[in-house]
């Protein structure tokens, strides 16, 4: 979504991370890796230390913790002059329901039964900020445009887009389930995708990090390193459900480079786990050595395990 992550459950905004822009993001991402659902708060001068990690500085963390704490995803508590933090039980919930897409995303699923879920509506020209809004739900929701005003899928879930269509009050739509004909002229629902550019993506993905397995492989990778290396894939591979919904194998080309992909960010991401949360506990330690021991990383089986 282009303002944040939005969970279907309920109506939290995360924003995003991008290296070198606003942390907000930053901070939700690195207390959703390594403080999840704690009930205790860590101070904020320790989450202003460990966002100095990435080049953010002092006065730009501040700012952010406390429009995060307006915005209801932190609450604060004072104790004499210090401030506390922690995620919002919202919060962390959206979150948590996010890492089990992102770390999904990628596996092998079972074979597609050929049915396509359509939503199909009309809005006018004038209302030009419900239209972007739906386009980005459907697009979180794996729709892609075959045509303008009609929006296709074969992983989404009906219900879901539905309840969309319906919280968005959009005045003319439908939703239902079909079978693509195979008839000469016509156009595929797959080619709604960009499959050529998903495959660049892809593989400049794997390009860019396998210097970084490398080197990960080799253990020449620091503490601090890892701790920004980590949130980094974490978070440039969460932006691959919002261009591919997990499409099916079979609609996809021959040697189709999602697995490679994900291998590398599933081996990154869990192998520099230990590393990262030590340097989140060196941080943590400066300013309240008892919190220190309750920070935990999560590998992606742990995140996919059933609760």
């Amino acid at each position: 979504m282009t303002e944040g992550e939005r969970s279907e459950a309920g109506d939290v905004d995360l924003p995003r991370f991008q290296v070198g822009a606003p942390p907000q993001h930053l901070i939700t991402t690195l207390l959703g890796d390594y403080w999840i659902s704690r009930p205790e708060q860590l101070p904020s001068a320790a989450l202003v230390r460990l966002t100095e990690e990435f080049g953010v500085s002092p006065v730009a963390a501040r700012a952010a913790l406390s429009r995060l704490a307006r915005r209801d995803l932190l609450e604060s508590s004072k104790v004499g002059r210090r401030t506390y933090y922690r995620l919002t039980d919202r919060a962390a919930a959206v979150l948590s329901e996010g890492r089990q897409r992102i770390m999904s995303f990628g596996l092998e699923h079972g074979a597609w039964d050929g049915t396509w879920v359509v939503a199909a509506f009309s809005i006018s020209e004038e209302q030009r900020d419900l239209r972007h809004a739906l386009r980005a739900r459907l697009r979180w929701l794996g729709f892609a445009p075959l045509y303008d005003g009609l929006w296709v899928s074969p992983t989404a879930d009906a219900d879901g887009a539905a309840a969309v269509l319906v919280e968005l009050e959009v005045p003319t739509s439908t939703i239902f389930r079909a079978r693509a004909l195979d008839l000469a002229g016509t156009r595929a629902p797959q080619e709604a995708w960009d499959f050529d550019q998903l495959r660049r993506t892809y593989e400049g993905f794997t390009a860019q990090y396998s210097p970084l397995l490398s080197r990960v492989r080799e253990g020449a990778v620091g503490a601090s390193e890892a701790l920004v290396a980590r949130t980094g894939i974490m978070d440039t591979w969460r932006t691959f459900p919002n261009h591919d919904p997990d499409l099916p194998a079979e609609l996809l080309p021959a040697g189709w480079p999602r697995a490679a992909a994900r291998d590398v960010f599933v081996e990154i991401y869990d192998t520099l786990g230990p590393l990262a949360e030590f340097r989140v506990r060196q941080i943590v330690a400066e300013f309240e050595p008892g919190l220190a021991e309750l920070v935990a990383h999560h590998r992606t089986s742990s995140i996919l395990a059933p609760s």
